[in-house]
C-alpha cells in the first residue's frame, strides 16, 4: 500500500517504546454500548479513508465478538513471515481480527482478562502493519480490559464515540465518555447512528428519538461528527461483506459516512496540532489516571 499524495495528515506524538512506530495516527472507535453500530462505522470509516488517499488499517479489538470478518467478507487465515503476522487486506485496507484465527465463525473465545490483554498486545506489536496514516481500532462494548490495556500501552490520537439516539443507549455511552476522560483518551467526536429513517415518499421519521448524539457530544466537549440514517443499503452491504461507502457510494448512509470521515480527518489534524509536544505520562506514582504531561 503506497502513500497517496492527495492525503496528508499530521502525526501523533510517537514515543520510543510505542508498539506502532510506523502508524501516524491511532483512532479508537468505541461506545460502551453494544449494538449501536461501532463495527459498521469503523469498517466504513476505514474504506472511506482509503478512498481519500490514506494508508489505512483496521484492528478488530473485540476479541469476544469480532465483526470485521463479516464486514469485509473474509474467511481466510493470515500468514506469517517467520517473525510477524501479515494482516489480510480488502479494499486497500489492512485488517486483523481474532475471527481470522478461529476454526469457524460460530466458535466462542472463552478467555479471562489476562489472555485478552496478551492477545491485544500481540495484535499491536506482532502484526506487520507497516507505514500507515491511520489505524482504526474497533473496540468492544463496555469500559473494561481492552480500553485500559490500550490507554496504558499506546498513545492514541483519540476516540470516536458511536451512539444511537435513545436514552437507553446514551446512558451507557456516557460511561465510555467519562472513562476516556479518566484515562487520558482524547475524544475526537461523536457519531449518531440509526438517527432517522426516510420513507419512499420522502418523509423523515426519528424512530429512536432525537438529540441523543448531541447530548453525548456535549458531555464529551467534542463535536457531533454526523448522523447516519437507518438505510437498507447499509445493512445489505454489511451482511454482504462490502462496506456501503465503496459498494453503493450514492446511498444516503454512504453519503453520511463519507461526511463523517471528512470531519474526522479535520479533527485528527486539529488534535495533533493542539497536542504539540504533549505525551502520556506512564511512570505510575500517585497519578493512576495517566495524566497528560508536558
Amino acid at each position: 500500500m503506497t502513500n497517496d499524495p492527495r492525503f496528508s495528515i499530521p502525526s501523533r506524538v510517537i514515543a520510543d517504546d510505542d508498539p506502532l512506530p510506523g502508524v501516524k495516527n491511532v483512532v479508537l472507535v468505541m461506545s460502551g454500548k453494544g449494538g449501536v453500530g461501532k463495527s459498521t462505522v469503523a469498517a466504513n470509516l476505514a474504506v472511506e479513508l482509503r478512498r481519500l488517499g490514506a494508508r489505512v488499517g483496521l484492528l478488530d479489538a473485540d476479541i469476544y465478538g469480532p465483526s470485521v470478518p463479516t464486514m469485509f467478507g473474509i474467511c481466510e487465515r493470515p500468514l506469517g513471515d517467520g517473525e510477524r503476522i501479515l494482516p489480510l487486506e480488502r479494499h486497500g485496507t489492512k485488517l486483523m481480527s481474532i475471527g481470522f484465527l478461529l476454526e469457524d465463525d460460530k466458535t466462542a473465545v472463552v478467555w479471562r482478562g489476562p489472555m485478552l490483554h496478551s492477545a491485544l498486545l500481540q495484535f499491536l506489536r506482532d502484526v506487520d502493519w507497516g507505514e500507515l496514516d491511520i489505524l482504526l481500532l474497533d473496540l468492544p462494548p463496555g469500559t473494561g480490559d481492552v480500553a485500559l490495556t490500550l490507554s496504558q500501552n499506546l498513545q492514541s490520537t483519540g476516540a470516536v464515540i458511536v451512539t444511537t439516539p435513545q436514552e437507553v443507549a446514551i446512558q451507557d455511552v456516557y460511561k465510555a465518555v467519562t472513562m476516556s476522560q479518566k484515562v487520558g483518551i482524547p475524544i475526537l467526536g461523536v457519531v449518531e447512528n440509526q438517527s432517522y429513517f426516510v420513507c419512499d415518499h420522502g418523509a423523515r421519521y426519528e424512530l429512536f428519538g432525537r438529540g441523543g448524539g448531541q447530548k453525548v457530544a456535549d458531555l464529551a466537549g467534542a463535536p457531533l461528527l454526523g448522523q447516519i440514517p437507518l438505510d437498507l443499503a447499509l445493512r445489505e452491504c454489511g451482511d454482504a461483506g462490502h462496506p456501503v461507502v465503496d459498494a453503493r457510494p450514492d446511498a444516503a448512509s454512504a453519503r453520511a459516512l463519507a461526511s463523517v470521515t471528512r470531519a474526522l480527518v479535520e479533527r485528527v489534524a486539529a488534535a495533533n496540532a493542539a497536542a504539540g509536544g504533549l505525551s502520556i505520562d506512564r511512570s505510575g506514582g500517585t497519578q493512576r489516571h495517566l495524566p497528560i504531561a508536558r
